[in-house]
């Protein structure tokens, strides 16, 4: 559907709601899938305070320039989650013989990468760490549960800045899960702490638009085979960790989107395409699955527009 369908005039005007917390919504999609976007317009929207927006790839990024910058957080990341620039990925906990087979197989690019002698036969887990946010690659298991967990004990910790308790509101988590394992030990983690899975909202693309969109950000790594192997790890990995989850919590708390809303104007004859209002189809088919009326979806996303 690439247009809100038609709705009579309103005398009343809904220009703010909010979700009935505590818990979360988990957005998750292949790469390329506009999670981000939907993402920031949900917390608009449903009056959640962006700081509780947690997207995995953020966290991973902040994590490395902390470390980088901070060596107060450089020592509590290897004292507490034994992650440290100091320690090699070919003998530290996490070491196997597939991810050493791993590392080796990336080390001629990731020496070019960090600038590195050709002939350097190692990488730190800091910079493995680096390397694999960029390249869009799989990290241990081990790193994103923790870090996961500590940026989520973070926003549950503190109080929002009308003082409510920062148990009781809601918050966004993007991006992740992406396997299986994950799946299950984020569910296992969010019991642990009592706050309920509101809603997995699985926003869907096509290879084809996932390559076609990839190709307007002109980023390095969107070349052809790193594309093809991205879509390849979501039908291999993040789409049984979606299964998984519609196991856990019943069917009734995953919804399909689809990411692919075009919009299209007519200007002066020519057939423009229309970003925003493409976003704001998404966006309106998220919060219908959230539960929000049509009418007020209509509201909010005219809304929405009014302050493009």
């Amino acid at each position: 559907m690439n247009q809100m369908p038609y709705l009579p005039p309103s005398i009343v005007r809904v220009e703010k709601i909010a979700l009935n917390g505590p818990g979360v919504v988990i957005l998750t999609g292949p790469s390329s899938c506009g999670k981000g976007e939907v993402a920031n317009a949900l917390c608009e929207m449903l009056s959640i305070n962006p700081e509780r927006h947690l997207s995995m790839g953020v966290i991973l990024r902040t994590t490395i320039d902390r470390a980088r910058d901070d060596s107060k957080f450089a020592t509590l990341l290897e004292d507490k989650y034994s992650l440290s620039q100091r320690v090699s990925m070919f003998d530290s906990i996490d070491t196997s013989d597939e991810l050493s087979e791993k590392v080796r197989r990336y080390l001629p690019e990731l020496q070019a990468y960090f600038g590195r002698p050709k002939d350097a036969d190692d990488a730190s887990q800091l910079e493995w760490l680096e390397f694999c946010t960029a390249r869009g690659l799989l990290i241990p298991n081990r790193w994103t549960q923790d870090l996961i967990a500590a940026a989520i004990d973070v926003i549950l910790q503190t109080p929002t800045e009308d003082g409510t308790d920062g148990y009781n509101c809601p918050f966004i988590l993007d991006g992740y899960p992406r396997t299986e394992i994950a799946a299950e030990h984020l569910l296992g983690y969010l019991r642990g702490v009592n706050v309920p899975v509101l809603k997995v909202l699985h926003l869907s693309i096509s290879k084809a638009e996932m390559s076609a969109r990839a190709g307007k950000r002109g980023r390095a790594d969107d070349h052809a085979e790193a594309l093809r192997s991205r879509f390849e790890f979501y039908v291999e990995n993040v789409q049984p960790s979606v299964d998984y989850l519609k196991t856990e919590l019943g069917g009734a708390t995953i919804a399909l989107i689809d990411a692919h809303q075009p919009a299209y104007a007519d200007n002066d004859g020519k057939r423009e395409f229309k970003l925003q209002d493409s976003i704001n189809n998404v966006v309106a088919t998220a919060l219908r699955a959230l539960g929000v009326p049509r009418v007020i979806v209509r509201d909010l996303i005219e809304a929405r527009r009014q302050q493009d």
